[in-house]
């Protein structure tokens, strides 16, 4: 009796073992027994940042238009980005500017015929997804373009009963003119899943474009999906796109990626917890319109939202498709634009992308030149397991300086326009700092000697700085 007692212990206590060296293992070592990834798709070691072909990758970019896969000459804009370390585009599957195509064909008379599609549209698409792979840029699509759907817009789009020969205004119940703002979401073209007007005429044919965008996008292993741009609708619109082209990847054997965008710019407004609050529908958020704001606003906003994703019941990416800012633009300056963009890679988003001229700076030399610098300062040791970290900055002025703490008591912080502050850094080692220059490749190594504790950091000079600060051996 005593001795089955004995092995009973014996027993329990090696389980208790192995349950504690299990939980002793490092990130690293608990990756090796995880699923390979190749495809993008949330990391499993850090799920609030994307894993492209077995890698943790942060998703930084910018590009002269939001329809790519329009641009003449492409590929030679996809070539600047991947040179100047950026691997990370928006496409909306827009057709609405200059030079633009629709997805139809058309008749003898010009209307538009939505059971024939016209092939240069495709292939323009099927060329870019594939020059975009090859040079491992990750695609985030917008299946709707919501802007092509009003006001001058949709006077010419092959959706409107006028523009086809499928329909009329009467048996589709869609309008021939919507002279609103989106905001004013007077169009019911977006109101025809089963769960809201369920109008099937309207439905088959979004339904039919959807299948044929996928017939091309799931070849490719670099897209990720958005179901809109700045929506006003009902939620119900997003979720049936959702579900639906997940359910046809499946199908097919494929594992998507989608998100939704929506229009109000303060994050905290209730229609975005449409996509934070439901893991289920979302695997993915895209916080955009939280680049409206600036300075600590922009900062404290977007690691709220991060906050309120990391208690959602599932860690997510959250992308930064686009980012405003271009003086002489609609929506803020260049250097809210570069503030933007720095302050998303420190704060832990998983994506930070330029937006268009003029609202933004696309791909000119200040994009370039940003995102280099921030490719840099990414690719310290230890970056995916970072935390925004202001608490640590003395002597801060509003805006100054940011700042983020990675492993092993290193730093990187962020000034907006030189200045000086204290680092409470809480050792007794001394510091190597290597500061960049946010818009030039001008670099400075310095030895930083700590004082009771404290790293104090002063900027060679005015403008945008990056200094990355690793102890001394």
């Amino acid at each position: 009796m005593q001795l089955k007692l004995t092995s009973r212990r014996t027993l329990v206590y090696c389980v208790l073992l192995l349950f504690l060296f299990e939980c002793q293992k490092t990130p690293k070592e608990k990756s090796e027994d995880l699923p390979k990834q190749n495809g993008i798709s949330p990391d499993q070691v850090h799920p609030q940042y994307w894993n492209y072909q077995g890698e943790a990758i942060l998703l930084l970019g910018g590009s002269d238009e939001d329809n790519a896969f329009q641009m003449p000459e492409v590929e030679k804009h996809l070539e600047i980005l991947k040179q100047a370390g950026g691997n990370y585009l928006r496409c909306t599957m827009s057709s609405r500017d200059s030079g633009n195509v629709w997805p139809f064909a058309t008749n003898e008379e010009g209307l538009y015929d939505l059971r024939q599609w016209n092939e240069t549209y495709w292939q323009r698409f099927d060329n870019f997804l594939k020059a975009s792979q090859q040079r491992n840029i990750i695609v985030q699509i917008e299946l709707w373009a919501t802007f092509d759907f009003y006001r001058d817009n949709w006077e010419v789009n092959p959706f409107n009963p006028k523009n086809n020969v499928n329909y009329s205004a009467e048996r589709s119940k869609l309008p021939l003119s919507v002279p609103t703002h989106p905001t004013w979401t007077e169009n019911n073209f977006f109101w025809s899943v089963p769960s809201q007007e369920s109008n099937l005429v309207v439905l088959g044919y979004q339904q039919s474009y959807v299948d044929k965008l996928l017939s091309y996008s799931l070849q490719y292993d670099n897209v990720l999906y958005c179901m809109d741009n700045e929506t006003s609708v009902t939620s119900e619109w997003g979720k049936f796109w959702s579900l639906y082209i997940k359910k046809v990847a499946s199908e097919q054997g494929k594992q998507i990626f989608t998100t939704e965008m929506w229009d109000p710019h303060d994050l905290s407004h209730a229609a975005h917890r449409e996509t934070i609050d439901h893991p289920e529908i979302y695997d993915f958020a895209d916080i955009s319109q939280n680049n409206h704001k600036s300075a600590d606003m922009h900062w404290e906003n977007g690691l709220k939202q991060l906050q309120r994703i990391a208690t959602s019941g599932k860690v997510r990416p959250a992308n930064n498709v686009k980012i405003y800012g271009n003086d002489g633009g609609r929506h803020q300056t260049t250097q809210n634009a570069i503030e933007s963009f720095c302050r998303n890679v420190l704060m832990g988003c998983a994506s930070a992308r330029f937006h268009r001229p003029t609202s933004g700076q696309g791909l000119n030399e200040v994009a370039q030149a940003t995102i280099k610098t921030m490719r840099k300062v990414s690719s310290m040791q230890g970056f995916f397991e970072g935390k925004a970290n202001n608490e640590i900055l003395l002597n801060r002025e509003a805006n100054e300086a940011f700042c983020r703490t990675l492993p092993d008591n290193q730093f990187i912080v962020y000034f907006t326009n030189g200045g000086e502050v204290d680092l409470d850094v809480e050792n007794s080692q001394n510091y190597q700092a290597t500061w960049y220059h946010v818009l030039s490749d001008e670099t400075i190594s310095q030895e930083l000697k700590l004082d009771d504790g404290v790293l104090s950091l002063a900027c060679p000079e005015e403008g945008h700085w990056v200094v990355c600060l690793l102890p001394s051996s």
